[in-house]
């Protein structure tokens, strides 16, 4: 191997084992999975409204963590196909599904590895929420997506704002500070820290990439897929800065600066 493949298992390996750790974390906090078993859906108003009807669709899920999203999906009549590379995540997605009598198809592999372990296309490749900072090569992902969606094949992603990545997040932060760059750099940035976004837990070491708006439309957009629409956000699910307040509708705004910033965006395209 040369170095940089070294570097990447390296970090591969590392996150493995933080998403394991995060997985056991996540089972007991943070993600209401006793709310999901009576019934309620983890997915938010945008994806619901953007993706649509998808009853009797194939879905191929990337980066599904254990599932929540597969299953409510499944839920809608959507015939899902998960994917995630943390195994103590599928082991929990599939415990779900088995336990709620809720079919699906999870299968545990890097996404860059996974033509080794996955054929066929889909009506839909959907991902979400977290999901790019863990990808250090964009252009091999956006091939991937395009591989597995059939002629006519909707990709649909709801993430995270690239820009609102540079604001300091820190607990107690009361404005607007700008601490870490927009334009990406193709090396790693190096993360610690105790527990998890969701709740306590051992410290862990991770790595993440960041990637820019631009980057991420132009990388589908060269797998040969045709950009739909690029929506941008001033609001998230989730409190992404300390001073932001939740609204009624379950999104968190900027008190005061409500349209000032871009905290989420989607992105629609399909395949020729």
């Amino acid at each position: 191997l040369t170095y940089k493949e070294r570097r990447m298992d390296e970090y591969q390996k590392t996150n493995l084992e933080l998403w394991n750790t995060w997985t056991e974390i996540h089972e007991k906090s943070g993600y209401d999975i006793e709310g999901f078993r009576s019934g309620k859906s983890s997915l938010h108003a945008i994806e619901l409204a953007e993706l649509g009807d998808v009853r009797g669709k194939s879905l191929l899920h990337l980066q599904c963590h254990f599932g929540l999203d597969t299953l409510s999906w499944a839920r809608m009549g959507a015939i899902v196909t998960s994917v995630d590379f943390s195994d103590k995540a599928i082991a929990l997605a599939r415990r779900l599904s088995r336990e709620l009598d809720i079919p699906a198809r999870f299968v545990q592999a890097d996404i860059y590895d996974l033509t080794a372990v996955l054929t066929g296309e889909f009506d839909v490749v959907f991902t979400s929420y977290g999901v790019l900072c863990w990808l250090s090569d964009l252009q091999r992902w956006a091939e991937i997506v395009a591989l597995y969606l059939k002629p006519g094949g909707i990709f649909y992603i709801v993430e995270s704002h690239p820009f609102s990545h540079i604001f300091d997040d820190a607990t107690g932060t009361t404005a607007l500070k700008i601490v870490g760059p927009y334009f990406a750099s193709p090396e790693a940035q190096r993360w610690d820290g105790e527990g998890s976004y969701a709740g306590p837990g051992p410290y862990r070491v991770w790595y993440e990439w960041r990637h820019t708006l631009g980057e991420i439309i132009t990388a589908l957009a060269s797998a040969g897929l045709k950009i739909e629409y690029v929506h941008e956000y001033p609001y998230v699910a989730w409190q992404a800065l300390p001073m932001m307040v939740e609204g009624e509708d379950h999104y968190w705004r900027l008190p005061g600066q409500e349209n000032a910033i871009p905290f989420m965006f989607s992105i629609k395209a399909t395949k020729g």
